[in-house]
């Protein structure tokens, strides 16, 4: 696309147009895929409570008058996950939902402030299940777009390959050198150990990185550019102080049930087995939000909805999966706003 020109002007459109039209077979057979299996196509509110209360995840605020003409503050949401767990705990038991999403401070080639999520959620199932649907899903996206490979800014991932499964602690020693798992004994980050092990690395820090500050830094600079190349990748067991709403592994109560799924060094969902603990999810919540304020200054409520509807859920795994940048992928385009219709100027 023309950055000069505007996305309606006619020129702009039509370079556009095969790009967004391969976007629609893709959702269009994405759809099917799901209605096969018996899952329910849901449509989650996008006017919420909280936005969210992971630390890093911004949502934009919104004011709503009810008949009374009292404001009250309410947010876009970030994701349908509250929602869509909310109609688990009732009853539901496959779903999925092409939600529209909001992030703040979001804005570049992988990111937009309005995109298109893909969730869906499996009850009584594992996760491993979802891994499953990422590498059929990702064969039928390339079906959809009529290519053989995916291709992000000249690197490509073969969709029709098998995917290939690293825990974030192989990752870790494969690309960066470091032994992730003897930084969190017992569970709990010891930003002294990672420190030792960042600066035997030859990693760069500040004297005030916590733990989670240096994790990031490694999975930015070493870790996620080396995903997905040639291949798709999962990238699981994340350490249990990264779990945000996964459960633990059973097997090994020091990781949990998540994983992300990467192509051409890109990130492309985040699933877990989800967490069903509300004390639990509360004291996660709670720790998320005091680091927020921390950074950023500021924090979200919680959704006392959502907490009291986890104590009826069943067990579940769900999946989070950016649906603008599968389509870029499939189609090369090297930035998102070239496969959205409308994007924001």
């Amino acid at each position: 696309m023309n950055t000069q020109s505007p996305w309606w002007e006619k020129s702009a459109h039509s370079d556009r147009r095969p790009i967004l039209i391969a976007r629609g077979r893709i959702k269009a057979a994405f759809r099917r895929w799901f209605e096969d299996r018996e899952f329910v196509e849901v449509e989650a509110g996008q006017i919420q409570i909280s936005p969210g209360n992971e630390t890093h995840l911004h949502g934009i605020r919104v004011t709503v008058r009810g008949n009374d003409a009292v404001e009250r503050p309410y947010y876009l949401h970030t994701s349908p996950e509250f929602a869509c767990k909310k109609l688990l705990a009732a009853g539901e038991v496959r779903i999925f939902d092409f939600a529209r999403v909001f992030r703040d401070r979001e804005r570049g080639p992988l990111h937009a402030t309005e995109f298109t999520m893909l969730e869906w959620y499996r009850t009584r199932e594992t996760y491993e299940h979802l891994m499953d649907d990422c590498a059929e899903l990702l064969r039928l996206a390339a079906h959809a777009a009529n290519v053989r490979e995916l291709s992000y800014r000249g690197v490509t991932a073969d969709p029709f390959a098998d995917l290939e499964r690293l825990t974030l602690a192989e990752a870790f020693d494969r690309f960066a050198g470091i032994d992730l798992l003897s930084t969190t004994p017992d569970g709990i980050p010891d930003t002294g150990l990672m420190r030792e092990q960042i600066r035997k690395a030859g990693i760069q820090t500040a004297s005030d990185d916590t733990w989670g500050d240096m994790f990031s830094r490694v999975m930015v600079g070493r870790v996620d550019p080396n995903l997905g190349i040639g291949r798709p990748t999962i990238l699981c067991e994340y350490p249990i102080c990264e779990a945000a709403l996964a459960r633990p592994k059973a097997s090994d109560p020091r990781v949990a049930e998540r994983f992300e799924l990467f192509a051409c060094g890109v990130e492309l969902a985040n699933a877990f087995g989800e967490l069903t603990d509300p004390a639990e999810q509360r004291r996660r919540f709670i720790a998320d939000m005091d680091e927020k304020e921390r950074i950023y200054g500021e924090r979200y409520p919680l959704d006392e909805d959502f907490l009291a509807a986890l104590a009826s859920m069943p067990e579940a795994s769900g999946i989070a999966l950016g649906f603008d940048r599968l389509v870029m992928l499939a189609t090369a385009a090297p930035h998102i706003d070239e496969v959205m219709w409308t994007p924001m100027r």
